[in-house]
């Protein structure tokens, strides 16, 4: 059984909250930051990267509200979105340092998100020191085709009803750029599934606001999804995540 423990990362402006998950298999092991959705640290973003460990991977979930209320922090986080840096991004950098200079990881590091950790997950994609990406209904940002060429190799996940500017749209442009650059993929987008799907969360994490959310962006758990959208990502940063010594940036 992996192991999870909360703790704290210095980000250089003080302490960040994360929850950090290990294999109970002998390492080295790849890294990969897991990066929450608009609920923030929640039991369900410590089950995916509990999941993670399970697989054979370290992972660190930071909790990217750590310095602000949610509402706050999401103007911030949402701003610097667009310009792919800014305080959040430095966060997340810590966060991929910390696995980095853990003593079991082997020194590849993948990103993983959701819906807006999704967002960042594709905007890490180039020039942050990962090695793969894994975007699950996070968009496609509209500048995209400027850096995309340079992308690390991208695993995507995105539902058929997610009529969101994040949904099935975008994952189908994400594909297409992906495929016209010649960057290694893996992008699907699931029949008859809605936003969010591979997201459960807990009762104790769902304020009356976040379930008014929920509603208005037609949020449902797919289990059958989610177990296929799971064997994808681990099969992809098995590939690309397990192919030797990763030299530090």
């Amino acid at each position: 059984m992996a192991r999870g423990s909360l703790l704290g990362v210095d980000t250089g402006r003080g302490v960040m909250p994360a929850y950090a998950a290990v294999p109970d298999t002998p390492a080295p092991w790849p890294g990969v930051v897991v990066l929450h959705d608009f609920t923030g640290m929640s039991e369900d973003l410590r089950s995916h990267a509990d999941w993670l460990a399970g697989e054979g991977f370290l992972a660190i979930a930071p909790d990217l509200y750590h310095w602000g209320g949610r509402l706050r922090c999401l103007r911030t986080i949402m701003r610097e979105l667009g310009v792919r840096h800014g305080r959040t991004f430095d966060d997340i950098e810590a966060a991929r340092r910390w696995l980095r200079d853990h003593d079991g990881c082997s020194g590849a590091v993948g990103v993983l998100g959701f819906c807006m950790g999704g967002g960042y997950a594709i905007a890490l994609a180039e020039g942050h020191g990962f090695d793969a990406s894994s975007v699950n209904y996070g968009g496609c940002p509209s500048d995209a085709r400027d850096w995309l060429p340079r992308a690390c190799p991208v695993v995507g996940s995105f539902g058929e009803k997610d009529w969101s500017p994040l949904g099935a749209r975008a994952g189908r442009r994400l594909d297409d750029l992906l495929t016209e650059f010649d960057v290694p993929h893996d992008v699907k987008v699931y029949p008859g599934v809605r936003h969010g799907f591979m997201n459960d969360p807990a009762p104790q994490d769902q304020s009356l606001f976040l379930r008014f959310l929920a509603r208005v962006s037609g949020m449902r758990y797919d289990e059958t999804a989610t177990t296929d959208a799971r064997r994808r990502i681990v099969a992809f940063f098995d590939l690309h995540l397990r192919r030797g010594p990763h030299p530090a940036p």
